[in-house]
């Protein structure tokens, strides 16, 4: 296929997209002033493609091919579909909060009786509401990636979550994101968890299909912000349907003597790519991320991580495993930046994988 006549036709039809989803976009003003800003930038870019060294090994170009329209506001039987798919996937003793189709779900959440010092907010409500510096925060990522502009100018939805001070949170949240299946369609969903000084946190997110759901597109962003003596715990799973692409990033930002332990693991998606950008900013932090593919028949599974160490004292371990079948592709990269002046840190980076077939691949 000719990369820029892809480009133009790709362009084209994501122009018709944003003029038809934007009166549907929640916030005005400075709001919408970003997100026109965002989808400039990913205009100037489009799709990623392998002439980019860091999706050299995930050509958007040829493996998406098209966006899909942004997703309706769930009705009943798709709220329906999405309750019988969340009975599935339960994880017991957490706080779950629901994203369907890209729209918070309260009937499907709980949201009462909040723990001492944990505040809640939806995305949408933020973006409605007058809070400059918070919306100031959700637009930070850098839109020199097109598809964290594309976030960037179509994001729904999603939560808004506060960790004050001293706080150590009883229950796990949970963030589920749904794709109901009442058509093929894209989410565009961010999210926003700030743990305050010496807080405790764990988050959970998970990204699964109803049973009715088969080509649908995720395009989701996490930004964390983990205070001076801080702890946030953080599981990633993906279990989308077989048919589905997950596009996604996280921008993770660490104080003095913060802790960051992550792991995640896919299972599920047709084609998933997950980058994370994480900043050691504080002195005497650590890092621990930890992750494995597993993958199957045409499964494609990109990992990319970036760990800046911008402070001294600091400590990182990267471990990434990959268990590969038939005509499967796992695809780990990470990338590990030592600033001037981080003096003593520790960083290291181990991958494995194991492949099942002749046909298999990892990179």
């Amino acid at each position: 296929m000719n990369l820029a006549l892809a480009k133009t036709e790709t362009m084209r039809a994501l122009d018709d997209i944003f003029a038809i989803a934007r009166d549907r976009l929640p916030g005005t003003g400075p709001v919408a002033d970003a997100r026109q800003r965002a989808f400039e930038a990913y205009e100037r870019v489009g799709l990623p493609h392998r002439r980019i060294e860091d999706w050299k090994y995930t050509d958007l170009r040829v493996l998406m091919r098209e966006l899909l329209p942004l997703a309706a506001a769930p009705d009943a039987a798709a709220l329906k579909r999405a309750g019988s798919a969340l009975k599935l996937h339960a994880i017991a003793g957490v706080r779950r909060m629901v994203l369907v189709d890209g729209v918070f779900a309260p009937k499907l959440s709980e949201m009462t009786d909040l723990e001492r010092g944990l505040g809640i907010r939806t995305l949408r409500d933020v973006l409605e509401a007058g809070d400059t510096a918070l919306h100031e925060q959700l637009f930070a990522p850098d839109n020199s990636n097109s598809m964290v502009a594309l976030n960037s100018a179509m994001m729904t939805d999603g939560l808004v979550i506060e960790v004050a001070d001293g706080a150590a949170l009883s229950q796990p949240l949970h963030i589920v994101h749904i794709a109901s299946g009442a058509a093929p369609a894209a989410m565009f969903t961010r999210s926003l968890i700030r743990v305050g000084k010496a807080a405790t946190a764990t988050l959970v997110e998970s990204y699964i299909g109803a049973e009715a759901a088969k080509a649908y597109q995720v395009h989701d962003s996490l930004i964390v912000s983990i205070g001076d003596g801080a702890r946030l715990d953080h599981v990633r799973l993906v279990e989308d349907g077989r048919e589905a692409f997950n596009v996604c990033s996280a921008v993770v930002t660490l104080g003095a003597r913060a802790h960051f332990n992550t792991f995640g693991m896919n299972t599920g998606s047709l084609v998933s790519r997950y980058q994370a950008v994480i900043a050691v900013a504080g002195e005497g932090s650590r890092v621990e991320t930890n992750g494995v593919n597993l993958l199957n028949g045409r499964q494609h599974a990109d990992t990319t991580l970036f760990l800046d160490h911008a402070a001294a004292n600091c400590a990182s371990r990267e471990i990434f495993r990959a268990v590969v079948d038939e005509r499967g592709h796992s695809v780990f990269q990470g990338r590990i930046i030592v600033r001037p002046g981080a003096q003593k840190t520790d960083a290291k980076m181990m991958t494995r994988a194991l492949l099942l077939s002749d046909e298999a691949e990892a990179d």
